[in-house]
């Protein structure tokens, strides 16, 4: 008797390199000078069966818009944006596993210091 063997095919929606102009932070000035911020997301789930429709996935245009409002609401902290991200993915797609998503502030409040800041958040369902 021949051994089965399951295979677990999983589907990764990403969105790469997207660019924001936002108000978060916890520095004095950044709410009114705002910074470039930029998002990398990865949503990740089980297919199951081949795809050959937009409803048996995940949207990328209903990812951009949850990552796009979730950018437009100020905030101190990039860990809180992120994991509201995830949040409101995850009520949107409950069938998802997993979540990366990363933020990087492209124009920091640093003195001298050229190059960007930023968060990932990784969350597994």
């Amino acid at each position: 008797m021949q051994d089965l063997f399951y295979f677990r095919s999983m589907i990764g929606v990403h969105l790469k390199e997207v660019q924001f102009f936002a108000y978060h932070g916890i520095c004095e000035g950044e709410e009114k000078t705002g910074s470039r911020f930029e998002v990398n997301l990865s949503v990740w789930y089980d297919s199951g069966i081949p795809v050959t429709e937009i409803e048996q996935t995940i949207n990328y245009v209903t990812l951009y818009e949850i990552v796009k409002q979730q950018m437009q609401e100020r905030r101190g902290l990039l860990e809180t944006v992120a994991e509201s991200v995830c949040i409101n993915i995850y009520k949107a797609y409950p069938f998802i596993k997993e979540i990366t998503i990363e933020i990087d502030k492209r124009t920091p409040p640093i003195e001298n210091f050229e190059g960007s800041t930023g968060i990932t958040l990784r969350k597994t369902y």
